[in-house]
């Protein structure tokens, strides 16, 4: 049997609706992953919580010390759950998140967490090229609206993109329902 981790990335307070960068659809994406959280510490699974932070002392979001690099506490890690802290979208870079995967043997990940488009994709796409097996519960993110060129991109729009590449070549896309039936 394969065995199976749970990376939380970024559920922090900073993109809630009283953060510096609020995002669609959070409400919906930490009820998912409160969900899966609960399964997987049911299962005995291997739950890894992911935490940014910028280490530039001129950072506007996600400062040291801040309320808003707090873990938002409906998916916050139960005692004995590693957090990694990173300072980069990917988790893997300049971090022991590799290292703590295998450790345990880890093969698979699921990923969850925000922003679709930037750290979830990111860390997935590293995943995958580190060689892990790689599943995104897409419900079970959130991202925003983005612009470029002038034009505004809608969150739904951001995420499809973003899931959509992923499958692609990266990733198995999944949502919650059908993961915890799976």
């Amino acid at each position: 049997m394969t065995k199976r981790a749970i990376i939380v990335v970024d559920f922090q307070n900073e993109y809630l609706p009283t953060g510096k960068l609020p995002l669609t659809g959070m409400d919906h994406a930490l009820a998912n992953a409160a969900r899966l959280i609960d399964a997987a510490r049911d299962g005995g699974e291997a739950l890894f919580h992911v935490r940014h932070e910028f280490a530039e002392p001129d950072a506007q979001v996600f400062v040291p010390g801040s309320d808003g690099v707090e873990t938002i506490s409906a998916v916050a890690p139960a005692e004995g759950e590693p957090v990694v802290l990173k300072n980069y979208p990917n988790a893997f870079r300049g971090t022991n998140l590799k290292q703590q995967l295998d450790e345990q043997d880890i093969e698979e990940v699921v990923i969850i967490g925000a922003m679709s488009h930037m750290c979830v994709e990111g860390t997935s796409r590293a995943a995958s090229d580190l060689g892990y097996a790689v599943t995104v519960v897409e419900d079970a993110c959130a991202t925003m609206e983005l612009e470029f060129h002038n034009t505004k991109v809608p969150a739904a729009q951001v995420h499809a993109t973003a899931m959509a590449a992923l499958a692609f070549a990266y990733a198995s896309i999944t949502g919650t329902e059908a993961y915890l039936a799976g």
